[in-house]
């Protein structure tokens, strides 16, 4: 079975080929800014992209024709529920429309059913941003007008819990995990029996604080601030996201160069790296309630989750709760080809995307 798998950044796109689930070839295929810049919108890239995707599979002597299935990385849609999408017209128009957000990965499944359907095969997307399983008591925030929003790393934390229920010899819809991906933003997902019925909205400004945001702060001072008349409103948004975090404590969002300051004995370095830290471990801690305590597993994974030292300060003061297991970095492209072979071997259904 042979998967192409495209998953498209701002000024790069991410190309695999799985073959009988393993990667055979994988590239990053770099675009200039200026090629970028040209064009208006997101969606009038698909055809520059296209071409270079079409000419590195030549060059590759790869046929369009020897692949099972093509699966783009899904972009901002209205929330769905987890699982394997088949790319259809009311998904391609919201897309291409930016209806809900402009976002170089709404060009994952334009892309990917360019190709399909030149081959007459399926086009699929997996898990986007956007997935939300919440339960209904998890929306409620204290203020009717402001509902709390399921906003995550989907797409690699269904990743690792799929691995981690492998390992532990279990179906991922028998277990209960706390996954933390722990990147640039850090979003702590409880996957209860095979779907994500809480989380923090990773992007706005819940959550822990991470290397760029600055997660949940007080809410009254924070008022305060945006009336004081010292600060507009895009300066505001840009200290919960952007200029957050370890950016506003320490003026760096690289949490290697953290780790290394960390290891050269810098005192404040070390306490604003290790308050992060104990943040998640805050967060882990008040979702271990949602399950009772029946947790089969705390799932650490994302790119801070190389750093040793800061999982330990977390397994210090979680492990308590479950096992730990660390599973760093991501698995993005693997988890793409992973929900389209699920659909291809009938082991799950591919989903159908409606409009609202």
């Amino acid at each position: 079975m042979r998967i192409l798998v495209i998953n498209p950044g701002s000024t790069s796109t991410k190309l695999a080929v799985f073959e009988d689930g393993k990667i055979a070839k994988q590239t990053t295929l770099r675009h200039e800014s200026e090629e970028i810049s040209k064009f208006d919108k997101i969606a009038d890239q698909y055809e520059f992209r296209y071409k270079v995707i079409i000419e590195f599979l030549k060059n590759e002597n790869y046929k369009l024709e020897s692949f099972d299935a093509i699966v783009g990385r899904g972009g901002l849609l209205h929330p769905i529920p987890g699982g394997t999408f088949l790319v259809n017209e009311d998904m391609l128009e919201d897309l291409k429309s930016a209806k809900y957000g402009e976002h170089a990965s709404n060009l994952g499944a334009i892309l990917a059913n360019e190709i399909a359907k030149k081959i007459g095969k399926p086009a699929y997307i997996v898990d986007p941003v956007v997935v939300d399983e919440m339960m209904d008591i998890a929306r409620l925030s204290g203020m009717p007008e402001l509902p709390r929003k399921s906003i995550l790393h989907a797409l690699n934390q269904r990743a690792v819990a799929y691995k981690v229920a492998k390992d532990l010899g279990k179906e991922y819809k028998e277990c209960n995990f706390i996954v933390v991906h722990m990147g640039g933003g850090i979003s702590v997902g409880a996957h209860m029996n095979g779907r994500i019925v809480d989380v923090n909205n990773a992007l706005d400004g819940d959550g822990p604080f991470t290397p760029e945001r600055s997660g949940n702060v007080p809410v009254t001072s924070l008022l305060k601030m945006c009336f004081s008349g010292k600060y507009t409103q895009k300066e505001i948004l840009k200290k919960i996201k952007g200029k957050g975090g370890l950016v506003a404590y320490l003026g760096t969002n690289s949490t290697l160069e953290v780790e290394n300051k960390v290891k050269a004995g810098d005192k404040k370095f070390k306490e604003v790296y290790e308050a992060m830290a104990y943040q998640v471990s805050k967060w882990i801690g008040k979702t271990s309630a949602i399950f009772k305590g029946k947790v089969d597993a705390i799932i650490l994974t994302g790119g801070v989750a190389y750093d040793k030292d800061f999982c330990s300060w977390i397994k210090e003061r979680t492990s308590f709760i479950a096992p730990i297991k660390v599973v760093p970095g991501e698995m993005e492209m693997e988890a793409l080809a992973e929900g389209a072979v699920r659909v291809l071997e009938g082991r799950e259904k591919a989903l159908t995307y409606e409009k609202n």
